[in-house]
């Protein structure tokens, strides 16, 4: 009688950048995968990317194609880890050929959110003084506060999240704008002051969200990572990574969006803006949610009827002086 020698249990590594919130997200995901498959091991890998090296550069001016994830896919390309967890607003909307994104998690809670220096803790947005110094570091957020609030005083603002709190508690900020979901997910909901409404700043594409990457032929894989995708995400993000894939534009422009969903229908609204925030096309559209893709398309195309695409040649042409 033949005996069955049976193959030992596969070792999966997960590739995370070395920030506290990577880890805290990858982490997250490698304890989701291990519920559902406890006997296969994850591993965790790390890796520092050029976005987490270059500190002391507007991100704009690094430039944006994998700022935060080309060292991570290498890794991939090169069998060195198996799958990536990126936050999904850092992963770019083009892949590199062989690799796939392989499911969307549950989103958080996705809206930019104030956070400000002790002194104004009874001020909102709209009541912070003439000139405040607010930080941020994301085009798309400047772009819409200027529009709003032209007269705040605008300053660019790096590292990590204890960093980046670390500099306005110091007083070198009244204000700074975050994602809300960064917060959360490291435990410090108690610093989010102000939820900041869609009509003042549509958030990025995928904020909120964890992107998961992987080989695109290592079938086995893409049918584990199913267990934790969200499918109710993945309409909402499919929809705005298609808008701005549509529009050519990278991680570090300013475009911003809002997705909804009821029932079967999919509300997917978008917006351009000039960097001065005094060119601004808004509009929205509305379908099914199974047909995610076609309407990012679809609004891409109406907001370039409007104007979007001049205003993004304008900001490429600035971006590429290095002004």
């Amino acid at each position: 009688m033949t005996s069955v020698v049976s193959s030992p249990p596969r070792t999966i590594r997960i590739g995370s950048r070395k920030s506290q919130l990577a880890l805290v997200q990858t982490y997250w995901v490698q304890e989701q995968l291990q519920k559902s498959y406890p006997d296969i091991t994850f591993e965790v890998h790390t890796m520092s990317t050029q976005g987490d090296k270059i500190l002391d550069v507007a991100l704009a001016k690094i430039g944006d194609k994998g700022l935060f994830t080309k060292e991570l896919e290498l890794g991939m390309i090169n069998q060195e880890i198996d799958f990536a967890v990126h936050s999904l607003k850092d992963l770019p909307t083009n892949l590199p050929e062989g690799l796939t994104l392989a499911a969307i998690t549950e989103r958080e809670n996705p809206a930019d959110a104030l956070v400000v220096h002790e002194k104004h803790k009874d001020k909102q947005i709209d009541t912070l003084p003439e000139g405040a110094v607010i930080g941020t570091s994301s085009l798309r957020r400047l772009a819409q506060l200027r529009h709003h609030f032209p007269h705040f005083t605008f300053k660019d603002v790096r590292g990590n999240l204890i960093t980046r709190l670390a500099k306005l508690d110091a007083g070198e900020y009244d204000a700074l704008i975050l994602a809300a979901a960064g917060l959360e997910r490291l435990g410090m909901s108690d610093r989010v002051h102000q939820i900041l409404p869609s009509e003042i700043s549509l958030h990025a594409v995928g904020q909120g969200a964890l992107g998961i990457e992987c080989r695109a032929d290592d079938s086995e894989l893409l049918t584990l990572l199913k267990a934790i995708e969200h499918p109710q995400t993945r309409d909402r993000c499919l929809a705005e990574r298609s808008f701005l894939r549509s529009l050519e534009g990278g991680c570090q422009v300013p475009i911003g969006v809002n997705t909804e969903i009821s029932g079967d229908n999919l509300t997917l609204t978008g917006i351009v803006a000039s960097i001065d925030g005094q060119k601004f096309v808004k509009d929205a559209v509305t379908g099914q949610a199974n047909n995610a893709e076609a309407l990012g398309i679809e609004l891409a195309e109406l907001l370039r009827q409007q104007g979007a695409q001049e205003i993004l040649s304008e900001i490429f042409a600035v971006i590429q002086r290095g002004s």
